[in-house]
C-alpha cells in the first residue's frame, strides 16, 4: 500500500493547515493507535496506516463546515495517492461523505476515530490525566453518559465495531490499550511538534 508521503511531509502538511494544538494532538494519536493496530492486522503496511491516522483530518480545523471535501485535493496536490485518499475519505462515511470503507484498515480508523476523542477527554477527568491507570468500566461509564464529550459520536463508534464485527467492548478495550501503549509516544511527538 503506497500513500505517497513521508512521515516528515505528512506532518509538514498536517500542520500547513492545522495550527492548534488539539488537532495536532489528535492527528498523533491517531497515527499512534493506527500503528498499534497495523503491528497487530497489516505489520508490512504499518506505515500506511500510520500516515491515514495522522492525515484523517488534514482539512478540518481550516474547513470544519465542509470537512473531507478539500482534502481529496490537498492531498493530490502534494502527491497523496488515490488508495490513501480513499482511505481517508472513508472515515466520514454517513457523516460528511458516502465513501465507504472497504478494507479492514479503513473501517479500523472508522471505528477509532471518535472512540479516540472520547477516550482522551475521559482521561483529562481523571487525577492523573492520563490513560494509563483507565479500565474498560471508566470509559463505558463515560460513553453512556451523553452530554459528556458530546462531540464524540456514540453511534459511529457502534457502527465502527459493527463494520469489524467486534462487540462494543472489545473496540474499547482494544483501542483503551493503544493509547496506554502509545500514551508516552504520543506526549513527547506533541511536545516537540508544539514547540
Amino acid at each position: 500500500m503506497q500513500s505517497g508521503f513521508t512521515r516528515e511531509k505528512a506532518m509538514s502538511l498536517l500542520k500547513e493547515y492545522n495550527k492548534d494544538e488539539f488537532h495536532i494532538r489528535h492527528a498523533v494519536t491517531l497515527e499512534n493507535v493506527m500503528g498499534h493496530f497495523a503491528k497487530e492486522y497489516d505489520a508490512e503496511n504499518e506505515d500506511y496506516w500510520k500516515i491515514v491516522g495522522l492525515l484523517h483530518d488534514v482539512d478540518f480545523e481550516k474547513y470544519p463546515e465542509t470537512h473531507l471535501d478539500n482534502t481529496p485535493q490537498i492531498l493530490r496536490e502534494n502527491g497523496g495517492t488515490d488508495e490513501l485518499i480513499h482511505s481517508i475519505v472513508s472515515h466520514g462515511y454517513e457523516i460528511c461523505t458516502d465513501v465507504e470503507p472497504e478494507l479492514f484498515m479503513e473501517k479500523v480508523l472508522y471505528a477509532t476515530d471518535e472512540l479516540t476523542g472520547l477516550i482522551y477527554a475521559t482521561s483529562l477527568m481523571r487525577p492523573s490525566k492520563s490513560t494509563k491507570d483507565m479500565n474498560l468500566k471508566s470509559v463505558k461509564k463515560k460513553f453512556k453518559d451523553k452530554k459528556f464529550a458530546a462531540g464524540c459520536s456514540r453511534d459511529v463508534i457502534k457502527n465502527g465495531a459493527e463494520m469489524l464485527g467486534w462487540e462494543l467492548d472489545e473496540l474499547i478495550t482494544k483501542t483503551l490499550i493503544a493509547m496506554q501503549e502509545k500514551e508516552d509516544e504520543i506526549e513527547a511527538e506533541i511536545s516537540k511538534e508544539i514547540c
